[in-house]
Parts: C-alpha cells; sequence; structure tokens
C-alpha cells in the first residue's frame, strides 16, 4: 500500500518531521537534492552503457530553474552536487530575492560561495537537462508572466527533464493544469507520492514518479494517517489465501444477474471474470433465451432463470451487467433487495434502475439505515450511471468525485467507486482508494462485467467488502494492462482482460 497525499497533508508531516522530530528543514532539503542527484546519476549511466561503442559521451550541460520557495531551495542544493559532481551547470533564479524562504537562502548563499553565478533571465542555450524547482505543493494560482514564460522554455527544450516534487504548474490535490505545466520526462518526489501527480491531468505531465522517503516517514503522521492510498505491490500478495484443503464451495459461489435477451455476452464476461479471479462456483441468472449460448460458451457456469433458488444458493449477489431496464428486471433487483440479505454487488443497470426507479432507491437507501436489515453493500458506477443515480450532470459528477462517493457511501452505508482513468473506492467510513493500474484500451465494451465478475468473486472470499473491492478494481487493472501488452491498447477487448487475471494470481 503507497499513501496519497494532499499539499496539506504533506506540509503537515513536513512540519512534524521537522518541529516533532527535530530533523532540520535543511536536512530534508540536502536529502531531497541527493535523491534528484541519484536520479541524474542512474541516467547518465543508463545512456552512457548504450553510448559505448559509438565514441559519444552523455552530454552534461544542466540548466536549474529555481523559485523562492523551498522547491526552489532543493534545486539550488541539486545544482550545487551537480556542480561538484562536474556537470556544467547554469541557475536561473525565479522571482525576487526578498521573498526567498530561510532554507532557500541559506541554499542560495551556499551555492554562490562556490562560486556559482545566478541568472535572472531566461539563457539562449542548449542543454542536456533541465531541472524544473520553480513551484512545490504551494501552487494555487494560474502561471502568468515571466513564471509561464519559464515553464513553456522548458517544454520547448529537446532536453531531459526532472520535475522537483511535482511538475510546476500542475495542483497538487487535483492534477489540474495551472495555466501552464512543466511536461517532465521524471517526477522525484519526497515522502509520499502526490495527488497532484497521480490523478489526471497531472500524471501525464509527471512522467515517471519516483519518491524518496528523504526522513519524512509513517512517523510523522502523529496519529493523521492520509485518508487516500493505492495499491503498488504484486496483486497475488494481496489476494485472500486459499485452503490447500478446500473445495469448490469454499472458493465462493457467486450468483450473477446478467444479460437481457440481446445481451448475454455480458453474463458470459462477467462469469469469465468470476472464474478468473478465483470463485469456486458461478450461477449465472439469465433468460431462457441466452441458456445455449451461455452453457456454450461458458460451460463451467450454472445457468438457471430461477432467482429465489440462485440466491440462497449464493455467498454473493451481483446483478447489473446487461440487465436492461424492463419491468422484468425491475421485479428481479427488487426481490433481490427485498428478500436477501447476501452481499450484493450492483453495476451498469441495477443502478440506472435505481435511479429509475426512485421508490427502489428509496427503500434500498432505509434497509441500509436498519442495522437490523443493512448487508454488504458495493455500488460500481460509471461517471455516467453516478450522475444518473444522483440526478446530476455527468460534469458534476468529475467535478467533485470524491465528495459525491462519500456522500453516498454513508447514505446508503456501501461501498461506492466510480470508474475511470483512476478509479475511486469509497467506504462509508471514507477511507479512499485511488487505483493506478489500467490503460485507455479498457475502455471497451465489457470491460465493466468482467470487473463485476472479479469483483464478486473476490467478495466471496474476503470478510472485508472494502477490500475485496478495492483489490479487484487494481487487479481488473493489471490485467488490462497484461492485455494492452499482448494485443495493444487499440485492439484489445474485455475477454482479453479475463483472459489475463489467471497470469498474474496463478
Amino acid at each position: 500500500m503507497e499513501y496519497l497525499v494532499c499539499a496539506q497533508e504533506m506540509r503537515q508531516f513536513d512540519h512534524n518531521t521537522s518541529e516533532y522530530f527535530k530533523v532540520p528543514s535543511i536536512v530534508l532539503m540536502e536529502r531531497a537534492a541527493l535523491a534528484c542527484l541519484e536520479v541524474i546519476c542512474e541516467r547518465q549511466k543508463r545512456l552512457g552503457e548504450a553510448l559505448v561503442g559509438m565514441g559519444e559521451t552523455p552530454g552534461n550541460r544542466v540548466l536549474v530553474v529555481a523559485g523562492c520557495g523551498n522547491n526552489g531551495g532543493d534545486g539550488l542544493a541539486l545544482g550545487r552536487l551537480l556542480r561538484q559532481a562536474n556537470f556544467c551547470v547554469d541557475v536561473v533564479l525565479v522571482g525576487s530575492r526578498e521573498k526567498l524562504t530561510l532554507a532557500c537562502r541559506q541554499q542560495l548563499e551556499s551555492l554562490q560561495a562556490y562560486g556559482q553565478k545566478i541568472l535572472d533571465i531566461l539563457p539562449d542555450k542548449e542543454y542536456d537537462i533541465i531541472v524544473d524547482a520553480l513551484f512545490g505543493v504551494g501552487l494555487t494560482r494560474s502561471l502568468t508572466g515571466f513564471c509561464r514564460e519559464c515553464v513553456e522554455y522548458i517544454n520547448g527544450r529537446d532536453a531531459f527533464v526532472l520535475s522537483v516534487d511535482i511538475p510546476s504548474g500542475i495542483h497538487a490535490d487535483t492534477g489540474a493544469v495551472m495555466g501552464a505545466a512543466v511536461y517532465a520526462d521524471v517526477t522525484v518526489t519526497f515522502g509520499f507520492v502526490k495527488l497532484g501527480a497521480f490523478l489526471y491531468p497531472g500524471a501525464r505531465y509527471a512522467g515517471q514518479v519516483r519518491c524518496f522517503p528523504i526522513g519524512i516517514t509513517a512517523d510523522s503522521f502523529l496519529g493523521e494517517t492520509p485518508g487516500r492510498f493505492t495499491f503498488t505491490e504484486p496483486v497475488n500478495s494481496l489476494m485472500p489465501v486459499r485452503r490447500p484443503d478446500g473445495n469448490k464451495g469454499s472458493f465462493g459461489k457467486a450468483a450473477i444477474l446478467a444479460g437481457s435477451e440481446t445481451m448475454a455476452g455480458a453474463a458470459i464476461l462477467a462469469g469469465e471474470g468470476a472464474f478468473a479471479a478465483g470463485c469456486g462456483m458461478v450461477k449465472l441468472i439469465s433468460p431462457v433465451e441466452n441458456r445455449s449460448v451461455l452453457q456454450c460458451a461458458l460451460p463451467e457456469a450454472m445457468v438457471t432463470q430461477d432467482i429465489r433458488e440462485a440466491c440462497g444458493w449464493a455467498d454473493v449477489i451481483a446483478a447489473g451487467p446487461g440487465l436492461g431496464r424492463m419491468r422484468t428486471a425491475v421485479e428481479q433487483l427488487r426481490y433481490i433487495i427485498e428478500e436477501t440479505r447476501k452481499p450484493l454487488i450492483l453495476d451498469a443497470d441495477a443502478i440506472n434502475l435505481l435511479a429509475q426507479e426512485p421508490a427502489l432507491l428509496a427503500m434500498l437507501c432505509d434497509m441500509q439505515k436498519d442495522s437490523a436489515k443493512r448487508r454488504p453493500l458495493a455500488l460500481t458506477p460509471h461517471p455516467g450511471e453516478l450522475a444518473r443515480l444522483a440526478g446530476i450532470s455527468v460534469q458534476e459528477v468529475l467535478a467533485d468525485v470524491e465528495g459525491l462517493l462519500k456522500l453516498w457511501a454513508q447514505k446508503l452505508s456501501a461501498v461506492i467507486l466510480c470508474k475511470g482513468a483512476r478509479t475511486y473506492v469509497v467506504c462509508p467510513e471514507g477511507k479512499i482508494y485511488i487505483n493506478g493500474s489500467g490503460n485507455s484500451g479498457m475502455a471497451t465494451a465489457g470491460s465493466g462485467d468482467v470487473l463485476t465478475g472479479i469483483t464478486a468473486a473476490l467478495t466471496a472470499q474476503d470478510e472485508d467488502l472494502f477490500h475485496a473491492v478495492c483489490i479487484g478494481v487494481y487487479l481488473h487493472g493489471l490485467a488490462g494492462d497484461r492485455a494492452a501488452h499482448k494485443k495493444g491498447e487499440y485492439s484489445m477487448k474485455a475477454g482479453d482482460i479475463a483472459e489475463a487475471v489467471p497470469g498474474l494470481i496463478g
């Protein structure tokens, strides 16, 4: 697990490290500069190895563009270390020297003591490496004037660009571009990854993100744990442990209500996802017209039209993929909500039906408020489905995904996610998972159906619903990445995602 922090959290952790644990800010700054130096030297070494035999050596002309805050101080310290490592260094200081922070002023004086000339204009020269240390996590206004000119200058040069902590011009909390932003090849960040470099569009500008502790660790939380996290570890280490003496029943039984007469494929994909993620038994509840198609495409699954029997048999129920919005689907969903108490995953048309049937939605809300009737519940909408459920526009959803998910997670006492390039998962207690796996090729028909099956399988095997959904989203994205590697983002299909799951957890 890796924490994702906003600007205020990072400032507090930085403060706690210096004030409570007595690690001076100037020491943290020096460690930050050393981390950046390490990344640059690694790059130079790789480039040098690639140039062996060609009679060339990596270029060592460096420009440091530094602001007046502590981010600029990191850049100035790095400029000194690069100078001492025999790089040819130019430094541009942007802003009035009267505005320098104490630590930044100390770094400037140290750099000048070594004989470094400080420029206040952008040189008309070529560079091999540019260090972007203009702004850190404190930027709250759009870039204009000379600051914007500096960003455009950096982006216009044919150089390797390293951004210190976060690309200048990216909002540290939202990833928004504040007028203009640096396109970095690598962003070296400190302590914890900043939200702005993880969320889009900021993630596109950040390039490869390298995080170094530099002395700011989880100790600096002082009991105030960050509210957001992501997974980066191998997914098989997160999967439920399989009992060596288990059987198909002990590995979970999933009933999946899916597939109208014209949408049998949705049921197939959901079933494939469930089996791929380790579900022992799957029962597809689908119209009789789909029986032969489903049995041919997925012979491992049982097919039934008896929703009462299937729900009574199952450990987990999933509903929605390709279900349609006819009256029959409404009554099936009503039965599941009223008459069952098993863990329930609602996706796609199940969510659309809740939006279409306000009385049914109100009944579900009331039941979830009642501790005697409450069940483990998860909803897995994309922004359009979430907008319909909430009665707002997609633009309003995207403007405050976190806030909306928190509201509905509490309203339904449920785990709620919103699919996207960065999928959010929120639990009623307010914990937020943001997924970093996946790619644009997953924006294809049926991808969400596979996720429903994966999530159902993990819910059947994991007592912690929030944990199961988070792992499901992560696994789904990793499988999408593996499918893209094999088929390409343009050509991959949802079935390729399901096929890629076993290679990640087997």
